[in-house]
């Protein structure tokens, strides 16, 4: 049995930490650098950074801070926004990054999933889901889902009545729906060679009100490959629910960590106090 892991999150944006409410409302959290330094030394299994504007504003991505934290932190670092090309994610793995995670290009061309894992590995390729409970009608497909033969598989509006729970992949930092069901989209990734899935509620992100635990465990019985729970960690309780509950193989948290409402050695102390297994 893997061991469970606690990642923090570091959303970045014009080369500082934010954090917001259901992915709108931001606020400052400090300097990204200075706060991997933190975590590395708190324990962190693994750190997350996420330019959060990136892949909308197609700015380029953050290089810099990767090489910056590469020489003073010892933990894998994942990096996702604005990642377009295989020289992107060249570029980021020399700079010093271990992982590289990916949404609105996989969703533009499910290949690139396949091409990436193909020329670096799976282990290092994680394809970040942004979900959000369907209410309503769901928005267009991608173009090349459009006469496929995966659009009956993969498209909201393309099945009879809806299930009563159903989850729609979002792309663009939240700004575009994509017509795709989450569950069964990450499980196409998985396919196409995704090594993980960074599985964020839209719904829940920032809320400080608990994991949607049915789409975390939804998606973690649909794939073989771990999922990382994200969005709307307040207590310690709701990374235990994520885990357990969720079936997730690690939680991904912001607020509880950046405004040091708790800190890592808590929230490991914890989960092992209540029999999840963690890394000594």
């Amino acid at each position: 049995m893997l061991t469970k892991r606690i990642i923090p999150c570091l959303d970045v944006r014009d080369g500082r930490v934010v954090k917001g409410v259901n992915f709108v409302n931001i606020r400052d959290a400090g300097d990204p650098v200075e706060n991997a330094i933190y975590y590395d030394e708190q324990g962190a299994d693994e750190l997350t950074y996420l330019d959060i504007t990136a892949s909308h504003e197609k700015r380029k991505i953050i290089l810099d801070v990767v090489e910056r934290t590469a020489s003073d932190v010892f933990i894998p670092v994942t990096v996702g926004g604005g990642i377009n090309k295989l020289d992107d994610i060249r570029d980021l793995l020399n700079a010093g990054a271990d992982k590289v995670s990916i949404n609105t290009s996989a969703v533009r061309d499910p290949e690139f999933i396949s091409q990436a894992s193909e020329r670096f590995g799976s282990q290092c390729i994680v394809v970040a889901v942004d979900a959000k409970r369907l209410d309503g009608v769901c928005g267009e497909p991608p173009e090349w889902l459009k006469g496929s033969r995966e659009v009956q598989y993969l498209y909201l509006g393309s099945e009879g009545p809806w299930e009563p729970v159903r989850w729609e992949v979002y792309t663009h930092g939240g700004r575009r729906a994509q017509g795709l069901d989450a569950v069964k989209w990450a499980r196409f990734m998985e396919g196409l060679g995704a090594g993980e899935i960074l599985l964020t509620s839209m719904d829940r992100d920032g809320t400080k009100n608990g994991y949607d635990i049915g789409l975390t465990r939804a998606v973690a019985e649909a794939v073989g490959i771990p999922v990382i729970a994200s969005g709307g960690a307040g207590t310690l309780s709701h990374l235990y629910d994520a885990l357990s509950e969720g079936m997730a193989d690690a939680v991904l948290a912001a607020s509880i960590f950046h405004f040091r409402e708790f800190t890592i050695a808590q929230a490991r102390e914890y989960l092992s106090g209540r029999g999840a297994r963690m890394r000594i």
